[in-house]
């Protein structure tokens, strides 16, 4: 017995020097938390039957996302399948589903970020990329770089063999509506870009999971802003504005105006208040969407989900509602459109 205490005793004695970011996880169980907007949500304008639609696009998510979980795979493997679900998914505001620019295309960007190591890659401003997550993973694993933009982003998802798809794919008449109907209500205010447009303004999806080996991870893809111009980019391609995962404190996927969310550094906010203040990930959360945000004039303009370290997570928002979902230890999708009852 004394032998074996002498053994294990330098072990003990290094585990006591060691950090938290360091230390093993405590075998934190499989959890994928998924968002697919927010703002956009009014209920008397919501049928049953698209209630009824919503819900299974984001049970699909969750399931694309939790089979790579449950499989033994990363959490970087399952944010990506759980994502790329919803992009082609004319439901949401990206991918398939993004909202038109001003002057008539489908212009995407998505981020991704290992919480393992901090490697990141994002997009910003491409067109014609079926999947902008996968354009965004490529450059984090295939380039030296973090974000690649426009035209340069493009080549460089077509060199590394990614699909690409025509206009017409992405464009559904729906989003072609959502256009008219906002031009035409700027054109009657006399301004551009107001917060006063909360309909057609808000969407993304996004999703942070944690895997069985306790590494975190986050992404996020959107069509932007409705009626957009100049080359506008948004928050969803910014790593630490719409995106942010570290093994040290949390995971963070955002969704609302962009503007907002970059002037507040929305999602590296949540973990710095976790890591400096001993926040825990709920009051975070909460913090970010209902006062950082607020403050700067963004009531009922956006969200977040926010997954820590030990697989609790938090699902936030200051609008009507926000499309989001999670699945756990028990496998089964739960999904939620509206605040909670």
């Amino acid at each position: 017995m004394t032998h074996v205490a002498l053994l294990l005793s330098p072990l003990l004695v290094l585990g006591a020097f060691m950090t938290d970011a360091q230390a093993a996880p405590r075998s934190p169980r499989a959890v994928l938390v998924i968002h697919g907007g927010a703002g956009t949500i009014d209920p008397s304008k919501i049928t049953p039957e698209l209630e009824k639609q919503y819900h299974a696009a984001l049970t699909r998510a969750l399931e694309a996302g939790y089979t790579v979980l449950n499989s033994g795979g990363t959490s970087l493997d399952a944010v990506q399948a759980a994502v790329i679900v919803m992009e082609d998914d004319p439901l949401f505001n990206a991918g398939r589903g993004a909202v038109y620019t001003s002057d008539g295309h489908n212009e995407m960007d998505a981020s991704i970020m290992d919480g393992s190591n901090r490697m990141a890659g994002a997009v910003a401003s491409v067109r014609g990329i079926k999947n902008p997550i996968k354009a965004a993973r490529a450059v984090m694993e295939k380039s030296s770089h973090v974000m690649l933009v426009g035209e340069g982003a493009i080549q460089f998802a077509r060199e590394q063999g990614l699909e690409l798809a025509d206009s017409a794919y992405f464009g559904t008449q729906r989003r072609w509506e959502e256009l008219q109907r906002t031009r035409e209500e700027e054109k009657k205010k006399g301004e551009y870009g107001s917060l006063s447009f909360p309909h057609t303004h808000l969407g993304t999806v996004g999703a942070i999971a944690i895997d069985t080996k306790g590494n975190l991870a986050a992404a996020t893809s959107t069509g932007g802003l409705t009626n957009k111009r100049w080359g506008r980019v948004g928050d969803s391609s910014i790593i630490g504005a719409g995106t942010y995962a570290d093994n040290a404190s949390c995971a963070v996927s955002c969704t609302g105006r962009g503007e907002l969310f970059i002037r507040s550094a929305a999602a590296y906010e949540v973990s710095a208040l976790m890591r400096y203040k001993n926040m825990d990930v709920d009051a975070a959360a909460k913090h970010v969407i209902h006062d950082d945000i607020v403050k700067l004039g963004g009531e009922g303009t956006g969200g977040l989900v926010a997954l820590d370290r030990e697989g609790r997570f938090a699902m936030e928002f200051n609008t009507r509602g926000m499309y989001r979902g999670y699945i756990g230890k028990d496998g089964v999708p739960h999904t939620f459109l509206y605040k909670d009852p």
